[in-house]
């Protein structure tokens, strides 16, 4: 049940039909596991918490450092040395006190993310690393949990959503593989543009809660990529590998 004050917050989106309070009621039962409280994570959990979401578990190892400052709004500079994780998570209660956000300052990998990702309803990755999306794309199969990857580097941004466990939907190796040697890019490499990560991560809270809430069409075999530089906007077929090492039957 949702609450006179819940009813009052949440009364701009309630009243859209697609949505309505039964959409709003799905997101207050959900749980939503992010791994990343970066450039991604932060939009992410700002909007993820304001929709109301009822369970936030935040998953990040780091602190906050001066260069994450331009694209990781969560954070300012009292914030130096601080633990992402913790600090994202303080700031999701004050931005909704009906939240529940859970701290889980752990670096994931294949001996922890069943137990930090089980019991989600969703996840969503945004981290920079490519060794852990490959050990979070393995739980989230393992476990049966739709999985939502955003990622950005310059001026791109990609989206998509991974029910891997499904006959014919892919899981993110039928896309990149399952090999966590391979050659990956991050933003220290790259670079980007800090209003971009606030885009993408934006987009991937949006379609949670569309994922969530169970309207439109959501991503799943479908890549969203988004390139600023002259913006322009596609979506491609991402199509199940039956050899995938990971998700074939």
């Amino acid at each position: 049940m949702l609450s006179d004050a819940e009813l009052d917050r949440y009364a701009r989106q309630i009243i859209v039909p697609a949505f309505g309070g039964a959409g709003q009621a799905k997101l207050k039962a959900s749980h939503v596991a992010i791994v990343g409280a970066g450039g991604i994570g932060c939009p992410a959990i700002t909007y993820l918490a304001a929709a109301g979401v009822g369970k936030l578990t935040i998953i990040d190892h780091d602190v906050v450092e001066l260069s994450n400052l331009h694209r990781q709004p969560l954070f300012t500079d009292a914030d130096i040395g601080a633990p992402k994780a913790a600090i994202a998570a303080d700031v999701a209660r004050r931005i909704n006190p009906h939240v529940k956000a859970v701290v889980a300052r752990k670096r994931l990998d294949d001996s922890n993310a069943a137990a930090l990702l089980g019991g989600a309803d969703l996840i969503l990755d945004g981290c920079d690393n490519f060794a852990t999306r490959l050990a979070v794309n393995r739980a989230a199969v393992a476990l049966h949990i739709p999985l939502l990857s955003a990622a950005i580097g310059a001026f791109e941004g990609q989206v998509a959503l991974y029910e891997g466990w499904h006959p014919v939907s892919p899981c993110y190796a039928c896309l990149v593989g399952d090999d966590p040697n391979q050659e990956g890019l991050n933003c220290a490499e790259t670079g980007v543009m800090g209003a971009l990560a606030g885009m993408i991560g934006t987009m991937a809270a949006l379609e949670a809660v569309r994922a969530l809430a169970g309207w439109g069409q959501a991503l799943v075999g479908r890549l969203a990529i988004i390139d600023m530089l002259d913006r322009r906007w596609r979506e491609v077929t991402v199509a199940k590998d039956p050899d995938c090492p990971i998700c074939r039957g």
